[in-house]
């Protein structure tokens, strides 16, 4: 089951693309962290100045867009972002934000009633978001169980390593 999220919401526009996630000069590492440095500096550089463990990214339509990337969901776990809620996302980049253990909601247009800086609480399992700041709550359809447990291994790579080594014992 995956654990309930709590932080900061930084909300950004639509069709924020990967380019704009991790510009191409970063891609020389695949490191979380070194990643993580640069998340965002294809809008604004210093975003991830204002970012704290656990925050959230609020995001329009079509987040993820682009090239197919993996950098863009390993830079945002880098920067210490624990989940991506938005009104939609690019098939790929979807799949790789799970693959990579980054958990993504899509909400439609409840991405409109949270503001920059609103506190919020996720609890995937249960498909709720509260918006603490407003008092306001959003239903989601609950991340399936399977999902859950590729994000609690940090994504597909623990995951099957878990599974094999489970099968191996």
């Amino acid at each position: 089951m995956t654990a309930p999220i709590r932080g900061t919401a930084h909300t950004m526009g639509h069709h924020i693309d990967t380019d704009a996630i991790i510009p191409a000069t970063y891609l020389v590492s695949t490191d979380p962290i070194e990643l993580g440095k640069y998340c965002m500096a294809g809008m604004d550089p210093d975003w991830v100045n204002h970012v704290e463990e656990g925050d959230i990214i609020v995001a329009g339509e079509n987040f993820g867009c682009g090239s197919s990337r993996e950098h863009a969901p390993i830079a945002i776990i880098g920067a210490g972002v624990k989940a991506v809620i938005a009104k939609s996302f690019a098939r790929i980049f979807y799949r790789n934000a799970f693959n990579m253990g980054l958990l993504l909601l899509e909400v439609g247009d409840a991405v409109d009633k949270i503001s920059q800086g609103d506190t919020l609480s996720i609890d995937p399992a249960a498909g709720t978001i509260t918006d603490e700041t407003t008092g306001e709550s959003f239903k989601f359809a609950p991340v399936p169980p399977f999902m859950q447990e590729i994000l609690n291994k940090g994504g597909l790579v623990g995951y099957v390593s878990d599974r094999l080594e489970s099968q191996a014992g």
